[in-house]
């Protein structure tokens, strides 16, 4: 198994990219020990001193390492973690866990805008987002902000900011005129 990795804009956090599938759908992120309990693959790669988050799209994951390791250090153990779950045969979640990520629910007046929003999301930005080994999910809709929460390699990014006022609330304004801001949620 050849197991190929990327940076990302974030410095604290690499993609890894193992040749095969991670979730069938969505997303799932797990910013604690505790939360990775749900999947093997999590707590595995958490067995690595220095890891601070750790986060799964179709076909990568992404690890966010604390700030007093530093790569070199780490990353064979990544990937020997990683090799090793794939080759165990386990799942990468088990049949307990909550379904994948996705955008939140919106119930209200603004029905219509937020499935405009949730569409160009989807179709703009999510797509690209993955490619950084992030995601980005809608969260609310109210009085013209957009909620938004991000996740992976987008959580805690330095250019997490300029990502959303710059280029998500610049897209959501040109083609949604109701929008009027985007602001970042922490779930």
């Amino acid at each position: 198994m050849f197991i190929q990795t990327e940076s990302t804009p974030n410095p604290a956090t690499l993609k890894f990219l193992p040749g095969q599938t991670v979730l069938e759908a969505g997303t799932a992120d797990f910013t604690t020990l505790e939360a990775a309990e749900v999947s093997p693959l999590a707590a595995r790669i958490y067995a690595v001193d220095g890891i601070n988050g750790v986060f799964f799209g179709t076909d990568f994951v992404t690890v966010t390492k604390t700030e007093t390791v530093e790569w070199d250090h780490i990353k064979p153990a990544i990937l020997g973690a990683i090799m090793e779950h794939f080759q165990s045969g386990q799942p990468v979640m088990t049949a307990d866990a909550v379904a994948p990520s996705g955008h939140a629910d919106h119930d209200g007046p603004d029905q219509q805008i937020v499935a405009q929003i949730k569409d160009l999301l989807d179709t703009r930005v999510r797509p690209a987002v993955a490619q950084d080994g992030g995601d980005i999910t809608f969260h609310g809709f109210e009085h013209g902000v957009v909620y938004l929460h991000m996740q992976g390699a987008c959580a805690n990014c330095p250019s997490s900011t300029l990502t959303l006022k710059m280029g998500i609330e610049n897209l959501l304004r040109h083609y949604i005129p109701e929008v009027t801001e985007v602001r970042p949620v922490a779930v």
